[in-house]
């Protein structure tokens, strides 16, 4: 599935932007002001600008295990592969020796990304070409195979954090380009729903941290209501918010949902979705408690959905007993991002 091309590229930069605070940065300000025709073209100008503004500081480098036949001893010497090569009459040393490398897993996935974006026909030649002068600086960075990339344990520090942004658009891109379909034929690159999903559930978090900070806006864990005695079982599962603000003494939990189909058709009968309510009514219901076990019915939640031109604008108010209540809301990502950042402060004093 594929993002709704009714979705103008400029917004998906904007909530980039939000989404990464690095992309706030001066020498990405011309990417806002460039009309892109898709969302890969966009992409490699971001690459682009990014590996540029590495290489001015240096690409980050890191030591590595090497072994080599050398002429002289460098580092531990390996005894058994020199005897091996003195019995092949070659006057040269095994050796095992660390290197200060930029052949590490940072640069790796951006030269792998890089040479992907390349083989790419929505990216203009002019800004292949661009990037291709760039890899460059790369002569000695390995081209990997980047279904192997294991991105959940890739770790960032002072010194490698202006990757982290970059990381993230190489896996948009990774993801999208190398989607195959179950016969394995290439599927056309689009920038996809599972892409949009991310994006959209961190834009709407860090929206709600830059722009209005005083909601100690934050994705939570909430705690089972159970009886004291129980010890919590593992079987429970975790039930972690995509946004939870603040608002005085009201509580706002924000699930945010990126679908094809904002709503379930059952026998022709349009319906919220069955596993988003249940699971928003759940986060309410077990955050609402104060310490006696009472539900106090000053947390609410909402279902935010991105609008699908199909089921159109949509907004439901369902009040429960306790007092607490459920919005279903939907967000017209086609419309001008003025109007979006007007809709989300409105969203966050629904009454």
């Amino acid at each position: 599935m594929t993002i709704d091309k009714d979705i103008p590229i400029k917004n998906i930069f904007y909530m980039l932007t939000y989404a990464f605070k690095e992309l706030n940065r001066e020498h990405y300000k011309r990417v806002e002001t460039e009309n892109f025709d898709n969302i890969h073209d966009m992409f490699a100008e971001i690459l682009y600008l990014g590996i540029s503004y590495l290489l001015k500081q240096g690409l980050h480098r890191e030591y590595v295990d090497c072994e080599d036949t050398l002429s002289t001893l460098r580092g531990k010497l390996d005894v058994w592969a020199t005897i091996k090569e003195k019995m092949r009459h070659t006057a040269k040393l095994a050796c095992a020796f660390d290197e200060f490398s930029s052949n590490n897993i940072f640069n790796q996935v951006l030269k792998a990304t890089v040479v992907l974006l390349l083989g790419c026909g929505d990216v203009k030649s002019a800004r292949k070409g661009k990037i291709r002068k760039l890899m460059l600086f790369f002569e000695n960075v390995e081209n990997i195979d980047l279904k192997s990339v294991r991105w959940s344990c890739l770790r960032y520090d002072r010194n490698t954090q202006t990757y982290q942004m970059l990381h993230s658009i190489c896996y948009f891109v990774v993801f999208d380009l190398l989607l195959t379909t179950e016969n394995g034929n290439q599927q056309v690159p689009m920038f996809s729903d599972e892409n949009m999903a991310l994006l959209f559930q961190r834009f709407i978090l860090e929206y709600y941290r830059r722009e209005h900070p005083d909601y100690g806006a934050k994705g939570c864990r909430v705690k089972w209501n159970l009886d004291e005695d129980e010890v919590p079982s593992s079987l429970l599962p975790t039930m972690n918010t995509d946004v939870t603000l603040r608002l005085g003494d009201r509580t706002l939990i924000i699930d945010a949902k990126y679908y094809s189909h904002t709503l379930q058709e059952n026998f022709g009968k349009q319906t919220i979705h069955s596993a988003n309510l249940y699971q928003i009514y759940a986060y309410v219901t077990n955050e609402d408690i104060d310490k006696n076990g009472y539900q106090k019915g000053n947390v609410d939640g909402m279902l935010l959905y991105a609008m699908t031109e199909k089921y159109g604008k949509k907004s439901e108010r369902i009040k429960l007993k306790a007092g607490n209540v459920i919005y279903v809301k939907t967000l017209d990502l086609s419309q001008d991002f003025e109007e979006i950042k007007k809709q989300l402060d409105e969203f966050a004093l629904s009454e």
